[in-house]
């Protein structure tokens, strides 16, 4: 069986990305991108144009190209060169998110190159509008709670831990809890939220089995 062109850069591509995100700070990383066809592939577009989805997919598969980029740039101290890609990551992102509003990935890494650029109104915005899509949507819960352990509201961010118990996503209920409990253990005050934090701690307790 004769593989398409498309399909072949994609694998390619497929394969190099998930060893660039393997130490990416915070849990999950934005979803890997689909198999996207070549600028040079066939449509399935009557017109023999790219669909508007197969646009956003490719805008989509570059900025995480770009994210991972970034994120390399960071571990060599590059800090203005990843905070260019994170510039560009968010750029394509929101075109891919224009195209095809209703695309929770690029809605969610949306709000993931944000957050790396310290807009969080825009993160978080982006983060929701993402789970108003699709609540059950795991990378944004548990993104979503970083950036609210980040704000210094652990209470919120595990709002975020029941939902990924719920749901079963143990990896990243993990890397969120382990998060939370870094920082109330750096900063004892924040365990004085009356009533929250014990009733959020009992409903994952349960969820949990622990």
């Amino acid at each position: 069986m004769r593989m398409r062109p498309w399909f072949a850069v994609s694998l390619v591509f497929m394969l190099a990305a998930p060893a660039a995100f393997a130490s990416f700070g915070g849990g999950s990383a934005p979803s890997e991108p689909p198999n996207r066809p070549a600028d040079n592939a066939q449509s399935d577009d009557p017109s023999g144009q790219p669909s508007a989805r197969q646009r956003a997919e490719r805008l989509y598969g570059d900025a995480y190209n770009d994210v991972a980029k970034a994120k390399q740039d960071l571990d060599e101290g590059k800090s203005k060169d990843a905070e260019k890609r994170f510039r560009r990551a968010l750029d394509r992102a929101k075109d891919a998110a224009q195209l095809d509003t209703g695309y929770v990935e690029a809605w969610n890494l949306i709000g993931f190159a944000s957050r790396k650029l310290n807009d969080y109104p825009s993160s978080l915005a982006a983060y929701q509008r993402c789970l108003t899509l699709d609540p059950n949507f795991a990378p944004a819960r548990e993104y979503l709670g970083e950036a609210y352990v980040e704000l210094g509201k652990p209470a919120d961010a595990r709002e975020q831990l029941v939902w990924l118990v719920k749901l079963g996503k143990d990896d990243d209920a993990k890397t969120l809890r382990a998060k939370i409990e870094a920082y109330e253990a750096a900063h004892p005050d924040s365990l004085a939220v009356p009533g929250k934090r014990d009733s959020v701690n009992l409903n994952v307790t349960k969820s949990s089995g622990e």
